[in-house]
């Protein structure tokens, strides 16, 4: 592999600033969820769910090239995949958090197996976002720093992680939008 590190190795440091980022964002998703702005922006705050859902959309695609380039051994490629999937991923956050202070929440209204085929999608998308961010910074400082063999070993776990969450997200998305008032 002939990509050069890109940061100092100190994994003191940055598992202290790994774990704050990863509670602080949490945390306030947690905290903004109790809050809902009643602002008229003059347009449909449904719309920051459609970007969200394009986002997740254009993340699961990035994702999959990324796969595909390392296996290829085209590291570069994938370095640069990696970092847009990153990036997207922060346009999204500041996007979800808008669109749920902005909207409050929107109830589900199917009923009979897709009511149970949507909880459960729900459910295990909300579960392994809560958990993913700390897994991707992880897995993104120990390349940035080098360590491509403890790299690879913690990328076999987020890469699927972080592509069920992307993808079920827009699932959530496209069952719940009907719903949006």
């Amino acid at each position: 592999m002939n990509l050069k590190p890109l940061l100092k190795k100190n994994d003191k440091q940055a598992r202290l600033l790994i774990f704050t980022t990863s509670f602080v964002i949490f945390a306030s998703i947690i905290l903004l969820s109790k809050i809902k702005l009643s602002v008229d922006l003059g347009f449909d705050v449904h719309v920051f769910a459609l970007i969200n859902a394009v986002i997740n959309s254009i993340v699961s695609l990035v994702l999959i090239a990324a796969f595909i380039a390392v296996k290829n051994k085209n590291y570069e490629a994938h370095k640069k995949l990696m970092l847009s999937a990153i990036l997207l991923s922060c346009l999204f956050l500041i996007s979800y958090i808008a669109h749920h202070l902005l909207s409050g929440d929107t109830k589900f209204g199917g009923d009979g197996t897709i009511r149970y085929f949507y909880f459960f999608i729900l459910i295990t998308h909300i579960i392994l976002a809560a958990i993913i961010l700390p897994f991707i910074l992880f897995t993104a400082y120990r390349a940035l720093t080098g360590e491509y063999a403890k790299h690879k070993k913690i990328a076999r776990y987020t890469f699927p992680l972080w592509l069920y969450v992307s993808i079920t997200g827009v699932l959530v998305y496209l069952m719940i939008s009907p719903y949006y008032q």
